[in-house]
């Protein structure tokens, strides 16, 4: 195993006429897809994507990357660790596939910041940027809001074809009552908004939108389009020119989407062999009704990493993937941690991530694609530690801990096999190479050949700079 410190490292559904007609005043070719796009709610480029796995809730660095075998039961838990292909490298015992894939990975295990909150926290993971607003914590997106690194890419690297540049999978991640912050467009605009595609595991899935009705032919559509143009111009001469012209920019987006047959390929699973999709894990027919942290598991996880790898190679910048969204944040286990872990959790992301990476690397995608695996923080490193006021199960429940935790980094030219920083030895704190959200973004960005220094505008022209953490260089090579 390779320690990038320097030092040796201590391991421990269809729709309807109504809204055929409804869109945007006037239907242009019975198009969900423009309110499905509007939902409110340089150096040299390693990497030409990204694929971000967002295990929301805030996974247990614990029992998946961190052990420590040797500290006392309360910290270390129930699980061991096991090799991995890496010589001296460990694993938690629930990934057993994960572990053979392991020499393509990097992990920092030393990323640490303040802010205790799943909403805020996922905004700081995904944007770099700090969730402080005066005396609060941001909570969710609004036009005021730093944009998530999906929304700048779509911003800064749009796509010359007609797919989205930056794709949400399979919705929103939401929590106490609004959709987490760090997901949409902020003060880029709902333009860099993404692409909401749904659950592909579900045995009706499809997308809204990317197909015509049968009596909306494509020569009938682009007329309706150019009547559609001139009303809105007529419209936005009487007021309102700014939600008229976002309206356009889903209309167009649509109109480009469901007239190539590019994005319709991307989203259909049924091109992929059976076999290949029972590897990456299917749905036998769950009740979806019980959420993750009540033993639903997580059945879309295998299906939508698949589909992920799908609209990477079809020229997605950016996919983002969350886990939780049924009703809870699948890994914010603070009761029945050990079982959730075992039963619910581990079984299929070990199955998933396994499958993606493996099927990256034959299929030549790693050597382009970043893979960045993180959540909003860890858990406490003693069980029963009580930090939120969501409490922790004295016996066996872990609770939230963003002191100190893990994030994997895998392809586009990233050191595999390799850990850059420690924790101590009860992986509460950074012992060495402290490295926060901002320095995650940084690397990302540098990875995607786009200078952390850039700036960026607001709607009112406005400068930010994209980032003011530092790549890991170590881990770039």
């Amino acid at each position: 195993m390779l320690s990038l410190t320097g030092r040796p490292s201590r391991l421990c559904s269809g729709l309807s006429r109504r809204e055929f007609l409804r869109v945007g005043g006037l239907a242009i070719g019975g198009l969900s897809l423009p309110r499905l796009l509007a939902t409110p709610a340089n150096g040299k480029a390693r990497a030409k994507s990204c694929l971000l796995i967002f295990m929301d809730g805030g996974p247990s660095h614990l029992e998946l990357w961190d052990l420590k075998p040797d500290a006392p039961v309360e910290v270390k838990g129930e699980f061991r660790p096991i090799k991995s292909s890496v010589p001296g490298l460990t694993v938690g015992e629930l990934l057993p596939l994960v572990s053979r894939e392991m020499h393509h990975f990097a992990q920092v295990r030393s990323v640490h910041h303040d802010v205790n909150d799943h909403n805020a926290g996922t905004f700081y993971m995904l944007t770099g940027k700090h969730p402080a607003d005066g005396s609060k914590f941001i909570q969710a997106d609004s036009m005021h809001t730093f944009p998530p690194i999906g929304a700048v890419m779509a911003h800064l690297r749009p796509v010359e074809k007609a797919i989205p540049p930056y794709v949400l999978m399979p919705e929103f991640q939401w929590n106490n009552g609004v959709d987490i912050g760090g997901q949409k467009g902020g003060f880029l605009g709902a333009k860099c908004d993404p692409f909401l595609p749904g659950d592909p595991s579900l045995p009706d899935f499809a997308v809204p939108g990317l197909d015509l009705l049968p009596e909306v032919p494509v020569d009938r559509l682009a007329k309706r389009n150019d009547l559609r143009q001139a009303l809105d111009s007529a419209i936005a001469k009487r007021g309102d020119s700014l939600a008229v012209e976002r309206m356009n920019t889903f209309q167009q987006k649509a109109v480009e989407v469901v007239t190539s047959p590019d994005p319709r390929r991307a989203f259909d699973l049924t091109q992929e062999p059976p076999k290949l999709r029972e590897r990456y894990g299917t749905d036998p027919g769950s009740d979806r009704a019980i959420e993750a942290r009540k033993f639903g598991g997580l059945p879309h996880l295998g299906q939508t990493f698949l589909m992920a790898r799908r609209l990477i190679e079809a020229g997605v910048r950016l996919v983002t993937v969350m886990t939780g969204r049924r009703i809870d944040q699948a890994w914010d286990t603070h009761r029945d941690h050990f079982g959730l872990m075992k039963r619910s959790l581990c079984p299929p992301f070990d199955r998933a991530l396994s499958a993606l990476i493996s099927d990256m690397h034959v299929r030549g995608l790693l050597e382009e694609t970043l893979i960045v695996v993180m959540g909003e923080f860890g858990r406490t490193p003693k069980v029963g530690q009580i930090t939120s006021g969501a409490g922790a199960a004295k016996n066996n429940g872990r609770d939230h801990w963003p002191y100190c935790y893990t994030v994997l980094f895998a392809g586009a030219g990233i050191r595999a096999g390799s850990i850059y920083g420690s924790s101590d030895r009860t992986a509460a704190y950074p012992r060495e190479n402290p490295v926060g959200p901002e320095d995650i973004a940084a690397t990302i960005y540098e990875a995607l050949g786009i200078d952390p220094a850039t700036e960026i505008h607001d709607a009112q022209n406005k400068p930010y700079t994209l980032c003011t953490g530092k790549p890991i260089r170590a881990l770039l090579g």
